[in-house]
């Protein structure tokens, strides 16, 4: 599945079907800017309806329910991609007001149960793994986005270049594959409750949607502004 010309999803459905069909989708219609209510309407009709451009929407969506799903440059080149950086912008909110202290809400309940040096391991790991996360967007909200923004307004900006961001894009997901491990190596056999099990499920979903954020941000971003700063150079 190469671009959107072969995408399954089709601006005719219903987004009600969509989301039945794909209920991890759900979460990602606050980020692109559209509410519940929809009724039976088409994708097309809720996303001019809410503002959004309906090929982004089927991009994104795409980008989340297919794994290999590889939109070429000619496709992201073709989709109008105003919506990036709001979208992205409202992830990052998205990971750092509500599923971030989600789990460390579980985590808290969890370390009570714990001798208090093996609950301190726990809390000060994710602590500090949300201190790197936090880190990792500001430096993408201040200096990547303005950049973004800047070029798609057509206007030259060598103060900076996505060559920086690729040097020094981390890997976030990576460190809750070391969380997950902490738990299920060290995390002592009676503390058996339904917070072990919620914080695993929530620990595991968060990763998987930040596999998808990382990749929509070197494989879509990435080829969009490279291609937007040659053309601002010329």
């Amino acid at each position: 599945m190469k671009d959107t010309k072969s995408r399954l999803f089709s601006s005719d459905s219903r987004l009600s079907d969509l989301i039945t069909a794909h209920p991890s989708l759900l979460s990602l219609l606050t980020r692109l800017g559209i509410s519940l209510g929809f009724g039976d309407r088409s994708i097309a009709d809720v996303c001019e309806n809410s503002g959004v451009d309906t090929d982004f929407f089927l991009l994104i969506c795409n980008v989340y329910t297919f794994n290999n799903y590889v939109p070429s440059t000619a496709a992201i080149l073709g989709t109008d991609m105003n919506g990036l950086v709001p979208y992205l912008e409202k992830s990052h909110k998205y990971y750092v007001d509500k599923r971030l202290p989600h789990i460390e809400r579980h985590l808290d309940a969890i370390a009570q149960k714990l001798n208090d040096r093996i609950g301190k391991v726990f809390i000060s790991f994710f602590k500090e793994y949300k201190r790197e996360v936090v880190d990792h967007f500001m430096h993408e909200e201040k200096e990547v986005f303005p950049h973004i923004g800047a070029l798609m307004m057509g206007q030259r900006d060598t103060s900076y270049s996505i060559s920086k961001f690729l040097q020094t894009h981390s890997d976030i997901e990576g460190k809750l594959d070391d969380l997950l491990n902490i738990v299920f190596k060290y995390l002592p056999p009676q503390v058996d409750d339904d917070n072990v099990l919620d914080v695993v499920y929530d620990i595991l979903r968060l990763s998987e949607d930040l596999k998808k954020h990382t990749f929509i941000e070197e494989k879509i971003m990435v080829p969009l502004v490279k291609h937007l700063e040659l053309a601002n150079l010329s």
